[in-house]
């Protein structure tokens, strides 16, 4: 690789773009033409690097961006991108002027908020476009669905104020299907309820990765698929070609003969079983890759699957190479492929007892992305 590219550690994740345009397409396929997809691309797009595959995304055709923080919408914005951008957390009153300087929409679910912002849009003699999350069992942002016609009812009197969309979210897709069908059942009632009283918000969404592909009734107006656009599946057994548009990569800096019995890294709690050789591998939990993975992740090197054997870390790992002939200089693939062995990030996030977004989402800002 590259020292231009990487700099002066060789580590790096290396983002390949026309992947992510392959999960992209694989996603239309599964909706309706007139169906509008909303890209989340929050935490720096799931660890990918935001600016990099909004741009890449626009190019695709998407049609919205989600993100968590006015922060996130700021920095598109400020490239240039003028896709439409929906804020998905909370947002504080003293907070809401940014949101009109970038033109980003934010989410509402309280009055004190819609009352805030519909203040400050008249003083500055605009509409300004609001989606309202609908809590139909989540449990975190959002009306309750009992109080959210009511509430929608109230909102919509605000002069200045236009509710662009309305909106949910799934708990557990991917574990319980008869909860998410009653979610949808909810949601679909609402939507129902507000026609018959003269509302129609332009954007009803609510399915996330797994809805999209598992619940074709969740499509409605939008969805907004986040962990399959990055390759990664929501749920094993999916019937939907995606490719990981991650690989993280590594170089051998050292090698190290030790006799039988020799320990390594913290704790010792890998001990040589005869003379072998120990490389060095310049990443750590320093960069995010868990440290629970000592002593299980594996590890390719000249096309061998081989495990990271010792406690990791801050900046380091070590492997037992034994007598495969590797140099200093190898490439290693701890997410990736190499020859016919492969590693997921589904794999690492079985290995950690979590999921496959904390992986990605996990890999910090000192290894560079490398666009392919």
């Amino acid at each position: 690789m590259n020292t231009k590219e990487i700099g002066y550690r060789p580590t790096w994740a290396e983002i390949n773009l026309g992947d992510l345009a392959h999960n992209f397409r694989q996603i239309k396929k599964l909706l309706a033409m007139e169906t509008k997809v909303m890209a989340c691309v929050k935490a720096d797009a799931y660890g990918h690097g935001l600016i990099a595959v909004a741009r890449a995304l626009v190019s695709c055709g998407v049609d919205h961006f989600g993100v968590a923080s006015i922060d996130e919408g700021i920095a598109i914005r400020k490239n240039n991108i003028r896709k439409p951008i929906l804020v998905m957390g909370a947002v504080l009153r003293k907070d809401i002027l940014p949101l009109f300087t970038y033109g980003l929409t934010p989410t509402v679910c309280s009055l004190q908020l819609a009352r805030a912002l519909n203040g400050l849009a008249r003083k500055k003699r605009r509409v300004m476009d609001i989606h309202i999350k609908v809590d139909t069992g989540m449990g975190r942002l959002g009306v309750l669905a009992s109080d959210a016609l009511p509430f929608i009812q109230e909102v919509q009197r605000s002069r200045f104020l236009r509710i662009a969309g309305v909106f949910t979210h799934f708990p557990c897709a991917d574990t319980d299907r008869d909860f998410t069908l009653a979610q949808i059942d909810i949601f679909k009632k609402l939507i129902t309820d507000l026609r018959h009283r003269g509302i129609r918000i332009p954007l009803a969404h609510a399915a996330n990765s797994m809805g999209l592909i598992a619940y074709k009734e969740s499509h409605f107006d939008m969805v907004r698929p986040g962990l399959a656009i990055y390759g990664l599946y929501p749920k094993a057994g999916l019937k939907v070609d995606l490719k990981p548009v991650l690989s993280l990569k590594t170089q051998v800096t050292y090698l190290k003969k030790v006799p039988s019995g020799y320990g390594i890294s913290y704790g010792r709690t890998y001990v040589a079983r005869k003379d072998t050789t120990i490389a060095t591998l310049p990443i750590g939990y320093g960069d995010g890759y868990p440290r629970i993975l000592s002593g299980r992740a594996p590890v390719l090197i000249r096309g061998r699957r081989l495990r990271i054997e010792s406690r990791i870390c801050m900046d380091q790992m070590m492997t037992d190479v034994a007598n495969i002939g590797v140099k200093v200089g190898d490439e290693a693939v701890l997410i990736g492929s190499q020859g016919k062995n492969k590693i997921t990030a589904q794999d690492l996030a079985r290995l950690s007892k979590t999921i496959s977004y904390e992986i990605v989402c996990g890999l910090g800002s000192r290894i560079p992305r490398v666009y392919k």
